[in-house]
């Protein structure tokens, strides 16, 4: 499987913009700027798509591991909140909440701790991720 994205930018850095996108995706000429980026401007921004593709994969990955320990889980809700320094990625948070009927907590946390390292996108970021972990 291959999945591919592009991009176009136009003028320079601060003042330029550009459009992001993908076949077959609500990422069809998503706007994305300086401002959106580094400020507080409207777009989207590279970071913020990292995220929600940490996010949608942690949650996928935790329900595989769940189902692998014969839980069927309710749901899983998962934010990802990137942070960048000094022009890096350094690290991504991941703040869980999951509904497992039938699940322990011991349980749990080891199905989200397997999905936390083995999930693809994880794997592909390479950089300290962090977890807090509800259960509802």
């Amino acid at each position: 499987m291959k999945r591919t994205a592009s991009a176009v930018w136009k003028g320079t850095l601060k003042e330029g913009n550009g459009l992001m996108y993908a076949k077959n995706s609500v990422l069809n000429n998503a706007q994305y700027s300086f401002r959106s980026r580094f400020e507080n401007g409207e777009g989207t921004n590279p970071e913020e798509l990292i995220a929600a593709a940490h996010a949608g994969c942690f949650s996928m990955a935790l329900s595989a591991e769940l189902g692998k320990a014969g839980y069927a889980p309710e749901s899983v809700e998962t934010s990802a909140t990137i942070t960048l320094e000094e022009a890096t990625i350094t690290a991504s948070h991941l703040v869980v909440k999951v509904k497992v009927p039938g699940a322990g907590k011991e349980e749990i946390e080891k199905a989200a701790n397997e999905a936390k390292v083995n999930c693809p996108v994880s794997k592909v970021l390479n950089l300290k991720i962090s977890m807090e972990l509800t259960l509802l």
